[in-house]
C-alpha cells in the first residue's frame, strides 16, 4: 500500500483547495513580500521557493489522481450500464467524505438504471402479451425483410414456428414471400396460399413508422377464410329458407287436394272409363308433392342445425364407434379396410359428440362412395382415421381414404350448398359439416395431396 492510499481517506477535495491555497499565499510571502535580510540566516527565501513549489505540485498531483479515481468509477458505472450489469456496487463506509458521498450517488445512478431497465423489460412483456392476445398477425420488418417482430397469431397463420426473415416463407411459397415483401405504407390485398393447414385468405394491411433513423414496416394480417365461411353460409340459409318457404307453402295445398280427391273417388264411384283415369292421375300428384316434400324436408335440415352442448368424451372410443356405424349402414364397407390412429391414446375432447359424429359418419360414406367408384379390380380400399393435438393444443381429426382425388376445379366448390356431382345426392352433406364444425369453434378443410383427406379442427 503506497502514501496515497494510506492517506486519501484523510483527504478531501474541501482539503485540497485548502492546502492548496495555503502553499500558495506562503509561496507569495516567501518570494514577493519578506526580504532577504529580514530572515534567519539559516532561512533562505529560495529553499522556502522550492519547497512550497514541490509541495504544490504535490498537491495537483494528488488532487488530480484523486479526480482520476473518482473518473474511473463513473466509467466503470456506465460500461456496467452499457453491458446491463446490475452487480456493480461502490462501497458507502470506506474513504474520505466526498468519496462515500460520490459512492452513494453513483449507486443512486445504478439503482436508477437498473429499475429503468426492469421497467422496460417488463413493458415489452406487457405489450408482447397485448399482441399474443389479439386475433390480428402482426410483423414488424425492416426494408431487407428481417424480422423484429411478431405475435404468436402471425406465426399460426402463416404455418411457422421461427420468423426471423421474409425469405422463410419460400418454404411455404415463393409468391407469398415477394408479395408481402413487396408491401407498402397504406396498401391493402388479399393473398392466397397452402400450408399445411389448407388453403389460407389472409387480408394484409401495411403501415410504417420510423426507429432510431431505421424504417419499419408493420404487417397486420388477417384470416379471412372465416368470415367468407360465415358469409357464403349465411347467404345459402337465408335462400334455403325462403325456397323451401315458398315451396312447402305450394306443395301442401295440392298434396292435401289430391289426398281428398282421392278419398271422394273412393267414396262415389265415377264413370267406370274416367274412375282409373282420375285414380292415376291423382296418385301422380301425391306422390310426386310427397316426394317433393321429402326432398324439401332435407334442405330445411340445413338451416336447422341444434346449438351444440359440449361434453368430454374420448376420440379413440368415438372412432372406433363411427367406424362400426358406417360398416353397419354402408354394407358396401364390407370389402375395405379400416384403421385408427389416436396420438396418445387417451386423447379428449371437449365438443357435441353427437354433432360431431354427424360429421364423421359423413366423411365415411363419402369415402366409402368413392372407393366404390374405382373399377373392380381397385376397390378394397383404405380408410383412416388419425387423431391428435397440435402444438397450439388443438385436436385434430384426419380422415382419409384413397379413392379417386377431388379435381381441383371440384375441391373449390365442395362445401357450396346443393352442390354435388354424384348422381342422386343431394349436396349439403359437406355444408352441414362445415356448418356443424363453425358452430362447435372449430373448422373442416381438404387437405392437398394426392391422398383425400379432410381436416376437423377444434380450437
Amino acid at each position: 500500500m503506497n502514501l496515497f492510499q494510506k492517506l486519501s481517506p484523510y483527504y478531501s477535495f474541501r482539503f485540497a483547495v485548502c492546502l492548496l491555497s495555503a502553499l500558495a499565499a506562503g509561496g507569495a510571502w516567501a518570494v514577493f513580500l519578506v526580504g532577504p535580510t529580514s530572515l534567519p540566516s539559516w532561512c533562505n527565501p529560495l529553499f522556502w521557493s522550492i519547497l512550497l513549489t514541490v509541495l504544490t505540485a504535490a498537491a495537483v498531483w494528488w488532487t488530480a489522481r484523486f479526480y482520476r479515481q473518482h473518473v474511473r468509477k463513473v466509467l466503470f458505472l456506465l460500461d456496467a450500464i452499457e453491458n446491463d450489469d446490475g452487480s456493480l456496487h461502490f462501497s458507502e463506509e470506506d474513504g474520505t467524505p466526498d468519496s462515500r458521498l460520490l459512492n452513494h450517488a453513483l449507486n443512486r445512478v445504478s439503482q436508477i438504471m437498473t429499475h429503468t431497465k426492469q421497467e422496460i423489460i417488463q413493458q415489452e412483456k406487457y405489450y408482447e402479451l397485448i399482441l399474443n392476445c389479439v386475433d390480428t398477425g402482426i410483423v414488424v420488418l425492416n426494408d431487407k425483410g428481417a424480422v423484429y417482430q411478431k405475435n404468436e397469431e402471425a406465426l399460426r397463420l402463416l404455418g411457422l414456428t421461427v420468423l426471423t426473415h421474409l425469405s422463410q416463407l419460400n418454404r411455404i411459397d415463393p409468391q407469398l414471400a415477394a408479395q408481402l415483401s413487396a408491401c407498402r405504407t397504406g396498401s391493402k390485398l388479399q393473398l392466397a396460399f397452402h400450408n399445411e393447414r389448407g388453403t389460407m385468405n389472409l387480408s394484409v394491411r401495411t403501415s410504417d413508422i420510423t426507429i432510431h433513423g431505421e424504417h419499419l414496416r408493420i404487417l397486420a394480417l388477417n384470416d379471412i377464410n372465416n368470415e367468407l365461411d360465415e358469409k357464403e353460409i349465411d347467404s345459402w340459409t337465408r335462400l334455403t329458407r325462403v325456397l323451401t318457404h315458398e315451396i312447402m307453402n305450394s306443395v301442401t295445398p295440392i298434396t292435401s287436394l289430391s289426398d281428398t280427391l282421392l278419398h271422394l273417388v273412393d267414396q262415389r264411384p265415377a264413370a267406370p272409363d274416367r274412375t282409373d283415369e282420375i285414380r292415376q292421375g291423382l296418385q301422380t300428384i301425391s306422390s310426386t308433392g310427397k316426394g317433393l316434400l321429402s326432398f324439401v324436408e332435407s334442405y330445411r335440415r340445413f338451416t336447422r342445425i341444434p346449438t351444440p352442448e359440449p361434453t368430454l368424451f374420448f376420440v379413440k372410443g368415438f372412432a372406433e364407434r363411427m367406424v362400426q356405424l358406417a360398416r353397419h349402414q354402408f354394407p358396401e364397407a364390407g370389402g375395405i379396410t379400416f384403421s385408427i390412429d389416436v396420438t396418445p391414446d387417451d386423447l379428449i375432447l371437449h365438443a357435441d359428440e353427437n354433432l360431431i359424429g354427424q360429421v364423421v359418419t359423413n366423411l365415411l360414406r363419402n369415402a366409402i362412395q368413392a372407393i366404390g367408384e374405382q373399377p373392380a379390380p381397385a376397390r378394397g380400399g383404405h380408410i383412416g382415421i388419425r387423431a391428435y393435438c397440435n402444438d397450439e393444443e388443438a385436436v385434430l381429426i384426419e380422415v382419409s381414404n384413397d379413392g379417386p382425388p377431388i379435381p381441383p376445379e371440384v375441391a373449390d366448390h365442395i362445401f357450396i350448398p346443393f352442390f354435388t356431382t354424384r348422381e342422386g345426392g343431394n349436396g349439403i352433406g359437406l355444408s352441414i359439416s362445415r356448418q356443424i364444425m363453425r358452430l362447435s369453434g372449430g373448422s373442416i378443410s381438404l387437405l392437398p395431396g394426392k391422398k383425400t383427406t379432410f381436416l376437423l379442427k377444434f380450437n
